[in-house]
């Protein structure tokens, strides 16, 4: 719960960063006409609404079971991050393609990039800085890159303010150089370049966030640590002959479905194990608190041929 209310704080605190520097960017575009910092005026703005999403999508998942539905609304957080994907890749990379697009058409010299400059350097300070918290709440096994970790990580939250952050820090980088080749060269393509430049990233950010939350909105298993703890937590009960391959579906980052097949010891009555079942299930839900559901059948496995 504490973690949680950690990043709730690190989401507000993200949103009214990018409404500020939203605001300021699309001044020093207006000032100065650079389609560049129009393009990241706009970047921010989708970041804002991006996070209001977010925080909206982590409510309706922490919504209770009820009779429509028996396993929760957790999945409604995967829902919206695919919504915040659509978003980045339409409002945000759509339209900074299409004004740098514009802008080559029209080029419009920049004659005083200073304060394009300022906001960049301002901009590129609370960036930073709200990217240091999100990898800072980021967690990732020891050795395990980040691209990895994002991959297999089944909250898109954390991951989803990294990858933003990181897009905006890349997109304020590109704004610099589109402005300061632009006016050092006397060339104002560059800037509408820039523009481009922007959207690409944002577009590429898209594409990684739709395919993440399509693979767990279509029931994507848990990763192979847990189900191998799972196995072997089912297998080390004494009345246990064998475990099949547990069959794992997330309905949120800390809420997953389990279910076994599992070979009792033929000299076991119906108490038995039935009794083997609740021990089983205790000592799961004690070691691994994420699995929420369990279901156990109890079926026969074919016998290896041997001596």
């Amino acid at each position: 719960m504490r973690e949680e209310s950690r990043l709730a704080i690190a989401i507000y605190g993200a949103i009214g960063a990018n409404v500020a520097i939203a605001a300021v960017k699309f001044i020093a575009a207006a000032v100065t006409g650079s389609s560049a910092m129009l393009s990241e005026g706009v970047h921010s703005l989708v970041d804002t609404a991006d996070g209001l999403l977010l925080l909206l999508g982590k409510r309706r998942s922490a919504r209770p079971a009820d009779a429509d539905h028996p396993f929760g609304h957790g999945k409604e957080l995967y829902f919206w991050t695919l919504i915040v994907a659509l978003m980045i890749f339409a409002a945000g990379g759509g339209v900074s393609i299409y004004e740098g697009i514009l802008h080559l058409s029209r080029p419009r010299p920049i004659e005083d990039p200073t304060w394009n400059y300022v906001v960049l350097g301002a901009a590129a300070m609370f960036e930073g800085t709200s990217l240091a918290i999100s990898v800072h709440e980021f967690k990732k096994k020891d050795g395990q890159g980040y691209l990895a970790a994002m991959r297999s990580s089944k909250d898109p939250t954390t991951f989803t303010i990294v990858l933003e952050d990181s897009a905006a820090l890349a997109g304020l980088a590109i704004a610099f150089l589109g402005v300061w080749l632009g006016h050092r060269l006397g060339n104002p393509y560059f800037d509408g370049a820039a523009s481009i430049g922007i959207g690409l990233v944002l577009a590429a950010v898209a594409i990684f966030l739709a395919q993440q939350s399509r693979g767990l909105l279509v029931g994507e298993s848990a990763d192979k640590d847990l189900l191998a703890a799972i196995r072997a937590l089912a297998k080390a009960d004494p009345g246990v002959a064998e475990v099949g391959r547990p069959m794992t579906m997330h309905f949120g980052p800390h809420d997953v479905l389990v279910v076994l097949c599992i070979e009792f010891d033929p000299a076991l009555t119906a108490s038995g194990v039935a009794e083997a079942i609740e021990r089983i299930e205790a000592r799961i839900r004690s070691q691994r608190p994420d699995v929420k559901h369990i279901y156990v059948e109890a079926r026969s496995f074919p016998r290896r041929a041997g001596p």
